[in-house]
């Protein structure tokens, strides 16, 4: 966690590139676990797991079922109106920043050193990925 809560001054940007990266490793533990392990295919499969479109469906997902808090919602809306540098490459402007969205919550949740409820919001987001409630496909 950063010295004394700063993380609560971040930008919605930095939040997001931190919540990237966690997610990611989420997603790579996971499929390592489920046996794979071949690098080309490890990669291929848990970039479209982390995909702008995939994230941006599961935090509608979270919105509909109510599952976020006040707090998490919050920081949700800061990485989603963060004015970010880059342009949207393979989706809309607002799918990326959705996603942007999502990213800033997973970088939220790792600052603030909240391991359980990140823990169970990744595996949430895994499973509804898996059970194919949320397409993980980045066509």
């Amino acid at each position: 966690m950063t010295e004394n809560g700063d993380y609560k001054q971040l930008n919605g940007i930095a939040l997001a590139y931190l919540g990237d990266a966690v997610y990611e490793v989420y997603i790579r533990r996971h499929l390592i676990n489920k046996g794979l392990t071949k690098p080309t295919k490890l990669h291929h499969t848990a970039t479209n797991f982390v995909s702008a479109k995939a994230q941006a469906a599961l935090i509608q997902a979270m919105t509909y079922q109510k599952i976020l808090t006040e707090t998490e919602e919050e920081y949700f809306k800061r990485g989603r109106n963060a004015k970010s540098h880059t342009s949207a490459k393979n989706t809309s402007v607002l799918t990326y920043r959705t996603s942007t969205g999502f990213e800033a919550l997973m970088g939220y949740l790792s600052l603030s050193g909240q391991q359980e409820r990140l823990d169970w919001l990744a595996n949430w987001c895994i499973d509804q990925v898996e059970e194919g409630k949320i397409s993980h496909a980045t066509k």
